[in-house]
């Protein structure tokens, strides 16, 4: 049985995120689409090798040895991100542009918050890009890319 805590927690990617600038100015988008997007401006190999980086993050989402601090950032970062977005632009990251999302992803690392969101999801990219078939997000794509021979034996079940 869900409690409703759990089920808050789990309906993140599904639900909107409402962005208001101050001065009117209103947007929504959901987490979903914000970070789908992020992870093709931070690593476009990955959709064009076939990695589902957005599967793996709803894994890292659910999974309980990933911390509820680690979680949380996630989301608040989503956030911060559209907020950014908004105060620079008047929409969310989602609307933009290709050119004006890069601004955006500059100003950010500029700041602490920023770094460590960028830093964050480009090590879950990588650990999709890289992960054993068994987490149904790779088939090796990524150790083809490198050239990389697998050692053997291979896992049987997912620890995530």
């Amino acid at each position: 049985m869900f409690s409703r805590r759990k089920f808050l927690k789990a309906g993140f990617l599904g639900s909107i995120i409402f962005i208001s600038n101050g001065c009117g100015a209103f947007s929504a988008t959901t987490p979903k689409e914000t970070l789908t997007l992020l992870q093709e401006d931070l690593f476009p190999h990955a959709n064009t090798m076939g990695i589902n980086t957005k599967k793996y993050m709803q894994i890292i989402l659910k999974h309980s040895r990933v911390s509820d601090e680690d979680k949380e950032f996630i989301k608040n970062g989503v956030k911060w991100l559209n907020e950014d977005a908004v105060l620079l632009f008047d929409t969310t990251y989602v609307k933009l542009p290709y050119t004006k999302r890069q601004e955006v992803l500059k100003n950010i690392s500029k700041t602490k918050w920023g770094k460590g969101f960028i830093r964050d999801n480009l090590t879950y990219i990588m650990e999709a890009s890289f992960c054993d078939p068994v987490y149904g997000v790779a088939n090796g794509q990524g150790w083809e890319w490198l050239d990389f021979k697998v050692g053997l034996p291979q896992p049987k079940e997912a620890y995530l």
